[in-house]
């Protein structure tokens, strides 16, 4: 193994659980094992969460711009340890080591925004009456968990980390058991910062763990992302429990093609979206719809795919049971009817033959009743769907039950802005294939790709991490009476 067998981290300490049954993290660029984690038991979360309940009654009432020090040095060392992070992250999921530096700026960019948290949770004084003052602030709510995928070892993790932890939460996080090596990286350089004992915690684990953590009493509020159908029982299992949850899930983001769309340039953000991080993200363009002739912009789409090649500019997907499906889904659209213009299939590198790849693939002439039309594919695959009209192409967007993005490729602005009105998705780009937003803009979509209130990155993070506490004072009796006092 290349990295010591993975332990819990809990109340600053790397300790053994007192669970026996262990799971192998292997590699999917080669095949190689990397190590393995041991699987968490009950008690091992009583523990964490003990140990998060203790260290929140100092943090809690540490003043918030003390606080953030240490994401001032967090971020120092993300910056210092950059390659070495986006390694293991390679490593570990199979992305390019472009992709995974990207992560990792990603991570050093959200960190920034949790420096600059107390500019912004200021909370609010006016003086309501003659003599009579209300105030508000932002309290944070106790001990919190965030139950993270696999697709973004280290990014997903730095959505709540910086910001929970900023305003005053203790933390307890679940990794994917598929890609544990970063978070243990994470764990350590945030004690390097100066975090102290007991305020970041991680216990691994599978379905058991989630299921303790959606049930444990001390536990105040779950941030949950991975699949739709997953999302949805961790929102039920955790509100059910009375716990405050935003759980994010799958998605299903449509791109809109018109004829009048820039073609290289519409080519080369479609093949981007579709092959980045090997179309296993939440953001990634799965459908395309092109209203009208763009049969001139799809042969470009072409070239750009083949322009994509496994293993040099295109990561593994994350394991053997990810890469059968995936080629299932293809395999059934061509036999539907479904023309396979780009044919990822059996996709082999050279001396890795351990290695989970599959090849950019381009489908046309799919329906909206075919799967792959229809379902998170989660691999490097987009299906092409034709129409006449912007309201056929928006009937198909809208009837997707997912909701995190949708983008339309065109050089009018009033199709622009009429397609920005009416997509049903929490993210819409224009010109641009993964229509992410940047600090302090948040990152959530709707309809089923979100489950709960607000958004789980950027300003809307504070409303779910913090509790809002309303004070009324009067100190001068000579100011007078009236309704107010």
């Amino acid at each position: 193994m290349k990295y010591p067998s993975l332990k819990n981290y809990i109340n600053g300490q790397f300790v053994a659980s007192n669970s026996a049954r262990t799971i192998k993290v292997v590699s999917p660029v080669d095949g190689a094992l990397l190590s393995e984690v041991t699987m968490s038991s009950a008690e091992d979360l009583n523990d964490a969460v003990e140990a998060a309940r203790i260290a929140f009654h100092k943090w809690s009432k540490t003043p918030i711009k003390e606080r953030v020090q240490v994401f001032f040095r967090y971020k120092f060392l993300l910056e210092k340890n950059l390659q070495e992070l986006a390694t293991i992250c390679s490593e570990e999921n199979g992305k390019t080591m472009s992709e995974a530096i990207a992560e990792i700026e990603k991570c050093i960019e959200l960190t920034e925004f949790a420096t600059s948290l107390p500019q912004i949770v200021t909370g609010e004084v006016l003086e309501v009456s003659k003599g009579i003052e209300c105030r508000t602030e932002h309290v944070p709510l106790g001990v919190v968990a965030s139950i993270v995928p696999f697709n973004f070892p280290s990014m997903v993790p730095n959505w709540t980390i910086p910001n929970a932890i900023a305003l005053g939460n203790c933390m307890i996080l679940k990794p994917s058991e598929k890609v544990p090596v970063s978070s243990g990286r994470i764990a350590e350089l945030l004690k390097e910062a100066g975090l102290p004992d007991g305020v970041f915690n991680i216990v691994h684990g599978d379905i058991e763990i989630v299921e303790a953590i959606c049930d444990h009493p001390g536990i105040e509020a779950v941030s949950f992302v991975g699949s739709t159908k997953v999302a949805k029982l961790v929102y039920q299992r955790a509100t059910n429990n009375y716990k405050r949850c935003l759980a994010l899930g799958g998605a299903k983001n449509h791109l809109m093609v018109m004829p009048d769309a820039i073609a290289t340039m519409t080519a080369q953000n479609v093949v981007a979206s579709m092959s980045g991080c090997a179309g296993q993200r939440c953001m990634a363009a799965s459908a395309m719809v092109g209203v009208g002739p763009i049969d001139h912009i799809i042969d470009k789409i072409c070239d750009e795919a083949r322009k994509v090649v496994p293993g040099e500019n295109l990561g593994a997907v994350i394991n053997k049971e990810s890469k059968d499906r995936i080629e299932k889904y293809i395999t059934e659209a061509e036999q539907q009817g479904a023309k396979i213009l780009v044919d990822g299939r059996g996709a082999k590198v050279d001396g890795k033959g351990g290695g989970t790849y599959v090849g950019p693939t381009v489908i046309d002439h799919v329906t909206p009743d075919m799967a792959v039309a229809k379902e998170e594919i989660f691999g490097p695959v987009i299906s092409i769907m034709r129409t006449n009209t912007v309201d056929e192409a928006l009937a198909i967007e809208n009837a997707n039950p997912y909701g995190n993005a949708a983008s339309v490729f065109t050089q009018n602005g009033g199709v622009a802005r009429y397609i920005i009105e009416r997509a049903s998705a929490g993210m819409i780009g224009v010109n641009v294939g993964v229509p992410v937003p940047r600090e302090p803009f948040s990152f959530g979509g709707w309809n089923e790709s979100r489950f709960g209130v607000g958004d789980i990155t950027g300003k809307s993070s504070i409303e779910f991490w913090t509790k809002l506490k309303k004070s009324t004072i009067k100190w001068n009796p000579e100011a007078g009476v009236n309704w107010m006092s």
